[in-house]
């Protein structure tokens, strides 16, 4: 403790004097090893030293010239640079973290921002879709069949009606419980569009319009001595606007939402109606039928066949 307050209290003169020493052996690695090789020489050493100092016109103390010697042999004022572990690592990647640090942030941002795009655009989407499909099953369809039937009961006005309401409530009732959603949203459309038509009133009208037939006829695939005769009709309703309405065709049939078919009469009825459109050109008495709400199908006002067509 004493000897390191002494190194303290001298002066910086005397030590930096004594690094230069140490400084200038180490460069005269020649000199080093065949002087230091053999340690009953050091005088000679200190000697030589001298002589290199005061060529140079600088007056070193012998003590200074001893003490360098032996700073030497004790490796004092040497720089060993530590062993690459991992602290030294970490320390030269401190050192040059503003060369890399930039493109470390770019990688982060990139990461960042594919992770919050796949989540936005993927992963979130899938998470509502499944949550909105439980909610579906659990709680829409369950409301939306019930409350639709109940409705559609009340507007009935026929056993049909009714009976109707209550076999698509069934099926969507079967389906929710097999947790079988398309078969469910498929029984809870054919409830909308059993309401839709209970609910909906018109009066079938013979077309009477220039340059419109008002009638058809076709011979039938089966029987090729027959005819087939069909007026053309549309449905209006209070306002007297046409409603598209769904009907289903005999010659194919399917089922195709039109805003004017024909409905097949007898050739008396068919000739009658001609004949009131060649006396002026206007059909006076054009009324085929009536739907009145609650019911499914129009009464009909006239003598009608059965059957329907959506193309001619």
């Amino acid at each position: 403790m004493a000897e390191a307050a002494q190194q303290i209290d001298r002066p910086l003169d005397e030590v930096m004097l004594a690094m230069d020493v140490v400084d200038t052996l180490r460069h005269r690695e020649n000199l080093v090893e065949r002087e230091l090789s053999d340690e009953q020489r050091d005088a000679k050493l200190i000697g030589r030293l001298r002589e290199i100092y005061r060529k140079q016109g600088i007056d070193v103390p012998d003590s200074i010239l001893i003490e360098g010697v032996s700073a030497l042999k004790e490796d004092r004022f040497k720089y060993d640079p530590p062993s690459e572990g991992l602290s030294v690592k970490l320390a030269n990647l401190y050192i040059t973290r503003a060369r890399w640090s930039k493109y470390v942030l770019i990688a982060m941002g990139l990461v960042i921002a594919a992770i919050m795009a796949w989540y936005f655009f993927v992963e979130r989407p899938h998470q509502q879709q499944i949550e909105y499909e439980r909610r579906e099953l659990a709680e829409i369809l369950p409301a939306q069949i019930k409350r639709t039937r109940d409705l559609a009961l009340n507007e009935a006005k026929t056993e049909e009606g009714r009976n109707l309401a209550n076999a698509f409530y069934q099926a969507g009732v079967k389906a929710l419980a097999a947790k079988d959603a398309p078969t469910a949203r498929t029984a809870a459309d054919a409830l909308n569009q059993l309401l839709a038509k209970l609910r909906t009133e018109y009066t079938l009208t013979v077309i009477s319009r220039q340059g419109e037939s008002s009638g058809v006829w076709r011979i039938p695939e089966i029987n090729p001595d027959a005819r087939n005769f069909y007026l053309i009709v549309e449905a209006l309703d209070p306002n007297g606007r046409a409603l598209t309405v769904p009907i289903k065709n005999q010659e194919d049939g399917k089922t195709y939402n039109v805003d004017k078919w024909g409905v097949r009469v007898s050739s008396a009825v068919f000739d009658q109606i001609r004949s009131d459109k060649q006396d002026d050109g206007i059909i006076q008495n054009n009324r085929v039928g009536v739907k009145r709400r609650g019911y499914l199908e129009p009464n009909y006002l006239i003598s009608v066949e059965g059957g329907t067509i959506t193309q001619w």
